[in-house]
């Protein structure tokens, strides 16, 4: 049975601390709400401030996220992605294991696993992230499951793959063989920092292979050089069949073959907005895989995203309660 979403990312063990996080994001130079690349002497640094019993420890990174909602939701998904064989590498694993049922995860010697430091806002659930990409960006082509890819319905990747390493030549075979085999394609921008720095590696995947394109408001506006999610919706909507921009609290807005559909977002008190955009994404690719209309899946997407926020991490666990969201 062909697997519904086979997603290609970095693997990050996430560390998650809600926090006044003022003093922090002053004291190291912090942009708040933005993702940093930083080295893990740096990561380290801010997590020694930090660190205590309050950190949550999940596997993450945002394509696992996404494809662990899907899973979580009752569909078929599997990640790809490189661990060391250090001890965060096993609990990536194991836990990755036990929410997937399955995974092709390429565990390396030599490797350092990769981890990101969320600090959440304990005034308006704003995140600010410090990511230590590790080894992850030298997985190789050779050591992709392009079997499993070729048969998936859907390929699922973010920008974070073209930020430098092995991995973002990797991710191009994996689409070129995608597209030869009828896999569809979606690609989750992930952060302006993405496009500030590798604008063309990020148009070029979205005009040759992407079939849907999600985006926040920020991303979109910077994608285009300026502009209004209605304006990215038009212009990046010339390159992908379906172009998702995702407006918070506003809900989102959905470009598919021409057409717009504005998405309600659900009230719900902020505890938390780590890997909203992702679980959105799991619950819209969910949708696609199942067939259900446009509209359906970026209802699903917002739902799923709603319930994320209102707790701490970016993947709701409680099965049921996210199966809850699916029509009877």
């Amino acid at each position: 049975m062909p697997f519904d979403v086979c997603g290609l990312g970095n693997a990050l063990v996430d560390a998650l601390v809600v926090l006044d996080d003022t003093d922090v994001i002053a004291r190291h130079d912090l942009k708040r709400g933005t993702m940093h690349l930083v080295s893990h002497e740096r990561w380290d640094g801010v997590y020694s401030e930090v660190r205590g019993p309050s950190v949550q420890m999940h596997p993450g990174g945002s394509c696992a996220n996404a494809v662990s909602t899907v899973a979580m939701l009752g569909g078929r998904a599997t990640f790809c992605g490189l661990v060391g064989r250090d001890d965060l590498g096993g609990v990536y694993a194991k836990k990755l294991q036990e929410t997937l049922g399955q995974h092709h995860l390429v565990s390396r010697d030599g490797v350092q696993t990769g981890k990101c430091l969320s600090l959440v806002s304990s005034a308006d659930a704003e995140r600010t992230m410090l990511t230590d990409l590790g080894g992850t960006t030298s997985l190789g082509q050779s050591e992709l499951p392009f079997e499993v890819i070729e048969n998936a319905r859907w390929l699922h990747i973010t920008g974070y793959l073209f930020t430098g390493g092995s991995i973002g030549d990797a991710a191009m075979e994996a689409m070129d063989r995608a597209l030869h085999a009828g896999t569809r394609i979606s690609l989750d921008v992930g952060d302006t920092f993405v496009i500030e720095h590798f604008s063309e590696a990020i148009q070029t995947v979205i005009r040759r292979y992407a079939d849907v394109v999600f985006l926040n408001e920020e991303e979109a506006s910077t994608l285009i050089g300026g502009g209004d999610a209605a304006l990215a919706l038009h212009e990046v909507g010339q390159w992908a069949d379906t172009v998702v921009v995702k407006l918070g609290r506003r809900g989102s807005l959905i470009r598919h073959e021409g057409l717009v559909y504005p998405i309600e977002a659900l009230p719900v008190h902020a505890v938390d907005t780590t890997g909203a955009g992702d679980a959105y994404a799991g619950g819209f690719l969910y949708g696609l895989a199942r067939g259900w209309p446009i509209q359906a899946c970026g209802q699903l997407g917002s739902a799923v995203a709603s319930m994320t926020v209102g707790q701490l991490g970016g993947v709701v666990r409680d099965r049921a309660l996210l199966r809850s969201l699916l029509p009877g």
